[in-house]
Formats: structure tokens, sequence, C-alpha cells
């Protein structure tokens, strides 16, 4: 009896939330099943991408109403971390380490390389430190995701929206281009089908960005790019562990407090994410429930990428200026050099 009495009024102040988000966040899910259904019937067309866009378009012509805020507001930033989450359903150790070690050395370094080098551009380039540490992760790892990734750790207040909103702008721009760059560039290269999956798998932004390089390019260069790809996803989890580490000293040194409120070192949805991973690498899963989860996964990230869509709008994208652009295309440049270079070693 003791127990009801307590629960009650956390009950009832949840209870007004859940109504408030609900309608937003049937919304946002109603879109990605929608984005699902007509990437199905148009090959090569990303679900995520397609939600991206209907997000934009819903915002930027006033079908996105007050009510809806909460709700989209959720499946942007919870509905992303579950998605995270059974993102990691999709890797196994093994056929990671399958790839051998000289190819694992040149994910390591298009990741390290990747943010490091575009942390340096973006100081060069004068753009703020939140948007260029977003950028240089979300084309360093894995795109959409690993910037709402990053948000999550160093930005949980969302104090930075409008950066996260602009980064993962710049990863659906510059990730398309290079659905089309990629192939005629490495047929222009002399890339066989092998070098040219990886070469997708180690520049590409989003996972099903490199799906659609992997079909153009064919040859079997599929399975190669997305484990290549799927390889600089592990990397998020250490990233994030990092990330969260400075965060917490740059916490304590600013706290006027003496016991201030310090972030996780590893985020639960990264915690979840790694114990996905370990779940599929060493649990036999019965493919019904990996075919489900996956399913699953996409309608949580393309709710998700539906609702940081509906965060862009484009009155506020061209105030951001050429700077931001000119980071992203510049770590483009520098993600896919590294690869570049590291599978022709490599390989």
């Amino acid at each position: 009896m003791a127990s009801t009495t307590v629960d009650a009024p956390a009950q009832s102040a949840l209870a007004p939330r859940i109504r408030s988000a609900a309608p937003g966040t049937v919304i946002a899910v109603a879109a990605a099943m929608v984005s699902m259904a007509v990437g199905m019937l148009v090959p090569g067309l990303s679900a995520m991408l397609l939600a991206i866009i209907l997000g934009v378009v819903a915002a930027n012509t006033g079908l996105i109403r007050a009510p809806l805020a909460p709700g989209i507001s959720f499946a942007a930033k919870h509905l992303l971390r579950a998605g995270i989450v059974l993102l990691g359903l999709q890797l196994m150790l093994g056929d990671i380490v399958a790839l051998g070690g000289p190819i694992l050395l040149v994910v390591l370094t298009i990741v390290g390389g990747g943010i490091f080098g575009t942390l340096a551009l973006g100081r060069l380039f004068g753009v703020p430190r939140q948007l260029r540490l977003l950028i240089a992760c979300g084309f360093s790892i894995c795109g959409a995701a690993a910037v709402a990734g990053t948000a999550g750790v160093t930005d949980p207040d969302d104090e930075h929206e409008q950066d996260t909103v602009t980064a993962v702008a710049l990863v659906v721009i510059f990730g398309t281009i290079m659905i089309f760059a990629v192939p005629g560039l490495a047929t222009l290269l002399g890339l066989d089908a092998r070098m040219g999956g990886m070469w997708a798998g180690g520049s590409t932004h989003e996972i099903a960005q490199v799906v659609a390089i992997g079909g153009i390019v064919g040859g079997g260069a599929l399975t190669v790019a997305v484990l290549v790809k799927l390889a600089r996803v592990l990397l998020l989890a250490p990233v994030m562990a990092v990330l969260s580490i400075r965060a917490r000293r740059e916490a304590a040194a600013h706290a006027e407090q003496s016991a201030p409120k310090l972030p996780p070192i590893l985020p639960l949805f990264i915690v979840g994410f790694l114990a996905a991973v370990l779940l599929r690498s060493f649990v036999p899963l019965p493919t019904m429930a990996l075919d489900l989860a996956g399913q699953l996964q996409t309608v949580l990230l393309a709710a998700a990428m539906f609702g940081l869509g509906c965060g862009v709008r484009v009155a506020q994208l061209r105030k951001v200026g050429a700077r931001p652009f000119a980071l992203a295309a510049a770590a483009t440049v520098l993600v896919a050099g590294i690869a570049l270079g590291g599978v022709l070693v490599a390989a």
C-alpha cells in the first residue's frame, strides 16, 4: 500500500508528459513508415535520408504545429538513442576482426585522423567549437547517429540544438554527394570491386549511403563496404567515452559547487549499444529476431531523422554562413583521402 502512495505522484506527473509527446511521436513514426515503404519501392533510396527530407519539408511548409513539438523532440532524442542501441545488433566482432589488422588500422586512422583533422580545420575556418566537434564526429564515424550521439554527450541540455541540426543537414548534403562521386572516382582510379567497396565503407558518412554505393559498384563491393563501415561504427563507443571524460573534467573545472553533477563516462545508450554488439557476437540469435530488430532499428532511426529534419529551418540554415559548409566539404575530402590512401596501402 505504501508503494502505491509513493508512486502515485510520479505517475501523475508522467501522464501529462506522455499525452504531450504522443501526437508528435506518432507523426514521426508514421513518417518513418512512409519513408521505409517508399524506400522499398525505390531501390537504393535510404529511408533515413527520405525521413530527413520529409522533416525539412514539413517544418518549412508550416505542417509542424506547436502541439506536435514535444513528440518531435522526443523522437529526435530518445528514439534516436534506442535506434543506436539496436544498431549494435548489426555488428559481429568476428566479422570485424576478419577484415585483418591492416584494414582495422586504416579504420582507426580514418576515424582518428578525420576527427583531429576536422577539428583543426574548424579552428582554422573559425567554426564554433560545438559545431566543428559535431561535424568531426559525424563525418568521421557514422553520420547523423554520431552527430546526435555526440550532442547527447557534450550538449545534454540542447543548448546548441541549432548546431546539431546544422551538422545533420551537412551530413545529408555531403553524404548524398558521395553516393554519386565514389563510384565514378573508383572507376577513374582503376579500383577493383573490393577496393572500391573498402573505400566506400571508409569514406562515406551514413550506412545507408554506403549500401547505395556498394550496390552501384557491384561485384561483391557491398559486403566489404558494409563491414568496413561497421568497423567505423564500432568506434562510436570509445569516442563517446573520451568525449564524456572530457566533459566531466570541464564540468568539474568550471563548477562553482564542491560536488558538481558530472555526466556518466559512458552514456546509457552507448552501454546498450556495446551490450547489443556483445549479444550478437556471442549469442546465437534467431534470424527472425535479428530481422525484426533490424526493422525496428530502421523505424526508430528514421523517426529520429524526421524529428531532426523538423529542426532544419532553411531561413536559419542560410544564416549559418559559408564556413560550416566549407568545413563539411574539407572534412569529406579529408576522410575520403585518408580512406583512399589506407586502402591503396593495405589492400
